[in-house]
């Protein structure tokens, strides 16, 4: 990903990853997936230098996001920055994926605390991510369409 393509970076289509630190890795091989779909991907550890201003890049990055995906696991669940995050994407109308990762959707229900905007999502597991990536290439080339044709 680059930095140094203002015009197009506007026009991209963001999708913001939110994660525990525990799930990084995890994170990242998504992060992979969905950037050679033609996204670019928002990461805090990626993304976010040494003494920058954490919060505001997070914002930042929020308010450019075209989708959100959250990495629903029994770590991230612990993060109050996801659950920040969850409800900043839900707040701006963002679109959000859920993606469970050691969690069953049963276990994600019967957790205390976790709020019905994420419950009544049609939640996809890890093992599903071709799913929502075969999704996410559809709704990238019907932007670049729109794009092109009001050009």
């Amino acid at each position: 990903m680059t930095h140094d393509q203002p015009q197009q970076a506007e026009r991209a289509w963001l999708v913001f990853i939110s994660h525990a630190g525990t799930d990084t890795w995890v994170a990242k091989r998504i992060a992979e997936k969905i950037e050679a779909c033609g996204a670019k991907t928002f990461l805090d550890e990626a993304h976010i230098a040494v003494g920058e201003d954490f919060e505001e890049r997070i914002l930042h990055a929020l308010d450019q996001a075209s989708e959100f995906l959250v990495l629903l696991t029994p770590w991230s669940l612990k993060r109050p920055y996801v659950w920040a995050e969850i409800g900043a994407a839900w707040g701006k109308r963002t679109p959000i994926i859920g993606v469970l990762h050691g969690l069953t959707p049963e276990e994600l229900h019967t957790q205390a605390g976790v709020p019905i905007l994420i419950k009544r999502r049609d939640l996809i597991d890890l093992n599903q991510l071709d799913t929502y990536l075969s999704q996410l290439r559809e709704r990238i080339s019907a932007k670049r369409q729109e794009e092109f044709g009001h050009a």
